[in-house]
């Protein structure tokens, strides 16, 4: 069955922050970079969701801002996308779910891999979240805000 949930595509300083994932074989796509957020509870919104799920994760409230890329269906989740800048250092964020979290600069998510120091090795991205970070880079109006 497939689940709803609800993510963003946070940028400073022409990166992209994402999150490595827990090294857990249970979890999709285990120990590979991939974007803050999650499932959508009964009778949330995917914008009340996305904004539960990055506070939840990295204690951080979304700007006013933010808005919704698209939306990636496959067999397993409806991903909503959601887009926004990151407004603080990340020394003002707090890791709460997940292995590590780091900004990602393009050419990281053009070759696919990147290096995580607490993983002490270089981790590639989730598939499904590297094409949606390569279908963002091609906005040429949404990559300028970066």
């Amino acid at each position: 069955m497939q689940v709803q949930v609800a993510i963003a595509i946070l940028y400073r300083e022409n990166k992209f922050l994402m999150q490595l994932r827990d090294n857990k074989p249970n979890l999709l796509y285990p120990g590979h970079w991939a974007f803050f957020g999650g499932h959508m509870e009964p009778g949330e919104t995917p914008e009340e969701a996305v904004q539960r799920e990055i506070f939840e994760e990295i204690g951080y409230t979304l700007p006013p801002t933010f808005s919704k890329f698209g939306c990636y269906s496959d067999e397993i989740a409806l991903r909503h996308v959601f887009h926004a800048p990151l407004l603080v250092e990340l020394d003002r964020l707090v890791l709460n779910e997940g292995w590590d979290m780091g900004l990602v600069a393009p050419e990281y998510v053009q070759q696919g891999s990147c290096y995580s120091a607490v993983a002490g090795e270089i981790r590639p991205f989730g598939a499904v979240h590297r094409r949606i970070l390569l279908d963002f880079m091609r906005e040429p109006m949404l990559i300028a805000n970066t």
